[in-house]
């Protein structure tokens, strides 16, 4: 499934266009998948960083209270953490810090995917013509959101953590402590 997921995202002229209309296709099957430990095998095992970064998007941007529009970028990230709950569909008979960590492992893994895919790689060209560009060693052109300060990422994370402590009601568990750790 994760090789033809991913051929299906090169096939096109425009792997992002591409990369869209599965994501938007897969994604309320995503919420129907009802183990965290079967939602995080798909996410996990994507081969496409293109389509699960996608796919990360649209499963955070659907825990925000009020919705964006603006297109994926390190600001967009922060908005997320700044916007997003853990998912109603998701609340089973988990404990609440557990439904916390998987969020904070959804945010490492969009963070890890758009690292790969804007800034590392050119994913967002053709295969020919991502051949080319690698061949004249040409950078990837990086987004006027994705210039954000480490203040920025502070008041968020800071804002982020409270919302998470007043949920909780206790001290965070080791697990979560580190994955804040990670991620911030």
């Amino acid at each position: 499934l994760q090789r033809m997921l991913s051929m299906a995202v090169e096939v096109d002229r425009s792997p992002t266009c591409s990369s869209r209309k599965i994501a938007d296709d897969i994604f309320p099957f995503i919420l129907n998948i009802p183990l965290r430990s079967q939602r995080e095998a798909l996410l996990n095992t994507m081969e496409s960083q293109l389509l699960r970064c996608r796919l990360l998007e649209l499963l955070l941007q659907h825990s925000c209270d009020v919705p964006t529009t603006s297109s994926m970028s390190l600001d967009k990230v922060l908005y997320f953490l700044s916007h997003s709950a853990v998912l109603p569909q998701f609340q089973d008979e988990t404990a609440i810090w557990q439904r916390w960590d998987e969020m904070l492992q959804y945010f490492s893994l969009l963070l890890l995917s758009y690292q790969r895919f804007p800034l590392a790689e050119h994913l967002r060209a053709s295969v020919s013509d991502r051949m080319d560009l690698i061949a004249q060693k040409a950078k990837p052109r990086l987004q006027d959101s994705d210039d954000i300060s480490q203040l920025d990422i502070q008041l968020k994370m800071n804002d982020f953590i409270s919302r998470m402590q007043e949920t909780l009601e206790q001290p965070f568990p080791p697990q979560i402590q580190e994955k804040l750790f990670m991620l911030q």
